[in-house]
């Protein structure tokens, strides 16, 4: 269940600028998840999530995971030599790209177009 809510935050930080473009007060939600998630990859901090994670896992007898969640469950697939500190930030300033234009779209719909 925690890496189902571990998917689902990433999604959403990813994603949720898009929605706001039809829902303009899910920014309210999404800007403070989208600077948590760009702060855990630009310095490369671990989410809360792993570790309760580990936990859970510890307390079933399944193998734990010394990295991240995206390390240990993204990067094998998107980038199967390791996460480096520079692609964590090269995906912060990704992250901020794709919510930008997000954002902008959010702007223009909901605020300038009226």
């Amino acid at each position: 269940m925690v890496v189902l809510v571990h998917l689902g935050f990433i999604t959403w930080v990813i994603t949720g600028g898009f929605l706001a473009i039809r829902w303009w007060w899910l920014v309210l939600l999404h800007l403070p998840t989208l600077v948590w998630g760009v702060l855990l990859e630009w310095y490369g901090w671990v989410c809360p999530l792993t570790p309760l994670e580990n936990t859970l896992r510890t307390g079933r007898d399944m193998a734990v995971y010394d990295t991240g969640f995206i390390e240990n469950y993204i990067v094998p697939v998107v980038y199967p030599e390791g996460l480096t500190r520079e692609i964590q930030m090269a995906m912060a300033v990704v992250l901020v790209l794709i919510n930008a234009v997000a954002y902008w779209l959010v702007i223009h719909r909901n605020f300038l177009k009226r």
